[in-house]
């Protein structure tokens, strides 16, 4: 089974460099247009799955228009949750105990009041595991996913071969990869190519 895995287009928070989470943001305008122009690049998909939140939305409605279906939300597809940090960037944190810590943490840590790591990991892990499941039953061959970069890296931790750890799949705006599904007898992602729109 073919996947997609593409990280949804710039939003100002992006652009400005902010840890962007449960802020519901949209796609810039010229971002969601140059989507539009390179979906030329994807082949058509049986099923399309995305975040609930707007930018993935828009992004999976640009990315994949030729697929012809509408894209199914998938709730535990949203980005971290980033607590009191949520919508600051480096300039606003430098100087903060809190945020120091998480840097020198290796980001193991959450930021105050957020989300654990590893239980974002693990939701979006289920959750990938989940589509495709249903994409089995279904038997879609072919799969886009519009996601947050955090959710490609957890997805592609788990199931990438060979393995890399979490931060070596980070992806640009509107970049990400296709990768085949395979069971050996588990599930294993094999990366065909690194999409760069």
């Amino acid at each position: 089974m073919k996947c997609y895995l593409i990280r949804h287009g710039a939003t100002q928070g992006n652009q400005e460099r902010r840890y962007v989470g449960s802020t519901d943001e949209p796609v810039l305008p010229d971002q969601l247009e140059k989507l539009k122009n390179h979906s030329k690049m994807i082949s058509p998909v049986d099923h399309v799955f995305t975040s609930p939140y707007l930018r993935c939305r828009q992004s999976g409605k640009a990315l994949f228009l030729h697929s012809g279906t509408l894209p199914e939300i998938v709730w535990d597809f949203r980005e971290m949750d980033f607590g009191e940090f949520e919508y600051k960037n480096y300039q606003e944190l430098d100087g903060n105990p809190e945020y120091q810590r998480f840097i020198d943490s290796g980001g193991s840590i959450a930021f105050p009041g957020g989300e654990e790591p590893e239980r974002f990991k693990e939701r979006c892990r289920r959750a990938f595991l989940s589509c495709i499941g249903k994409a089995r039953a279904q038997g879609f061959e072919t799969l886009g996913f519009a996601l947050h970069g955090g959710t490609i890296m957890a997805v592609m931790e788990a199931w990438c071969v060979p393995h890399r750890d979490y931060f070596a799949y980070q992806v640009k705006n509107g970049c990400g990869y296709e990768a085949e599904a395979v069971w050996q007898p588990e599930l294993r992602l094999q990366i065909k190519r690194t999409i760069s729109l």
